[in-house]
């Protein structure tokens, strides 16, 4: 009769499959990792024309997002105001920065801390295109959160 010999290489390859079986199939959540609520997002929060008060609909919007990062530590938040061109780069600038601080002050209202902020005004830049075509949708305020777990 013949031995079987397995070498202690094999041996030990052997017993780390078999053991693996015995653990069973892993589930998704064993295998994927959810991306963290508390990490860096964007949003746009848009305007009536000619307005910086917040529609119901933006407020909708802010809140969601506050409620959905509230147990994150909020690093940084920047907030850039936007406008169509419509009226003059003057009047377009000061109505850009009326609505960062429209959004901005709806984030402090639901606790988040202000020295987080960073407001930045475009005005109407941007706002017409080289061939002199207007932008669309550029009643609105971009707004981007830099956050980590606590």
């Amino acid at each position: 009769m013949t031995e079987l010999r397995l070498s202690p290489i094999l041996s030990l390859a052997a017993a780390l499959t078999l053991s693996a079986c015995a653990v069973g199939p892993l589930s998704r959540d064993d295998l994927i990792a959810e991306p963290s609520v508390c990490s860096a997002r964007s949003f746009e929060v848009y305007f009536q024309e000619a307005a910086a008060g917040l529609t119901p609909a933006a407020r909708q919007a802010i809140d969601l997002v506050a409620d959905q990062m509230g147990g994150c530590e909020i690093t940084q938040v920047t907030v850039i105001g936007l406008s169509s061109a419509t009226g003059t780069p003057e009047a377009n600038l000061t109505l850009s920065q009326r609505r960062a601080q429209s959004v901005a002050a709806e984030f402090a209202r639901k606790g988040w801390p202000t020295p987080a902020f960073q407001l930045d005004a475009a005005g109407d830049a941007g706002a017409v295109t080289a061939d002199g075509a207007m932008e669309p949708l550029r009643r609105r305020t971009q707004v981007f959160i830099e956050a980590r777990p606590r």
